[in-house]
């Protein structure tokens, strides 16, 4: 037998896999309301963040339904192959973007020239004319952080951001963003691209970093708010609760 490399497995997607066991094993029959985000994170020891990461996994992959303002249903398992894995999670990749575009906010902001303002202006406008979520609104989105990044003439940097941007491209991320992403968060969103913009302008360092970061960190909360569900403890008596996780 040859000798397999070891392939590390994402917390997420660790929840996935012990949940999706217990549907498996008729733990949770087709129709059952699992326990709320709350109730799965306390049990399982872990943040909800990754409950969530975990249960939108689940439902890409046919397995669940989130009913908004319901709860979370297990569903018939499907004929098709389940979806391959997203790798890292929505929120561990907004973690990794704010951390690093922060960085580069920071740098931009002292080399940045009129020039520049002028561009990011035009993708200013440009987004302030479209109503969120399209494929447009998230290449603008795209363009203006990339904007950012290409003022310090780096095209490495571009690169990165721009790739971790189009993470939100797989299904996991768009699932996640079709429950919490509006007119309203796009508005949002907008203010917050208009306060790293005029740090910049100002040629605010600390400014355009807390400005950057802010914004991604208010992503991050955006995709956190709650999916509204009902308490499942009367509909789930007697069932067993899931595994305990211990991470190291």
């Amino acid at each position: 037998m040859p000798i397999e490399a070891i392939v590390p497995r994402r917390l997420y997607r660790q929840v996935a896999d012990q949940l999706r066991q217990l549907f498996d094993s008729g733990e949770y029959a087709a129709g059952d309301r699992l326990p709320t985000e709350r109730e799965l994170a306390e049990r399982m020891g872990i943040s909800r963040p990754t409950i969530r990461e975990a249960l939108i996994a689940l439902e890409v992959e046919g397995r669940v339904r989130i009913r908004v303002g319901s709860g979370i249903y297990v569903t018939e398992p499907p004929r098709s192959a389940p979806l391959p894995s997203a790798g890292e999670g929505p929120f561990e990749l907004l973690r990794a973007r704010e951390f690093i575009e922060g960085a580069i906010a920071e740098e931009a902001a002292q080399h940045v020239k009129a020039e520049h303002i002028r561009i990011l202006d035009k993708v200013l406008g440009r987004m302030d004319r479209q109503r969120h979520p399209t494929r447009t609104t998230i290449s603008l989105d795209r363009e203006f952080h990339t904007g950012v990044a290409a003022i310090l003439g780096n095209a490495v940097l571009v690169r990165v951001v721009g790739d971790l941007f189009d993470q939100r491209m797989n299904p996991y991320f768009e699932r996640l963003s079709s429950y919490f992403e509006d007119r309203t968060t796009w508005q949002a969103a907008l203010e917050e691209h208009r306060a790293v913009r005029d740090a910049l302008a100002a040629h605010d360092a600390g400014g355009a970093k807390a400005a950057m970061r802010h914004h991604l960190r208010l992503s991050q909360e955006r995709f956190s708010r709650n999916f509204g569900e009902g308490s499942a403890v009367a509909e789930t008596a007697g069932k067993k609760e899931p595994p305990i996780i211990h991470t190291e």
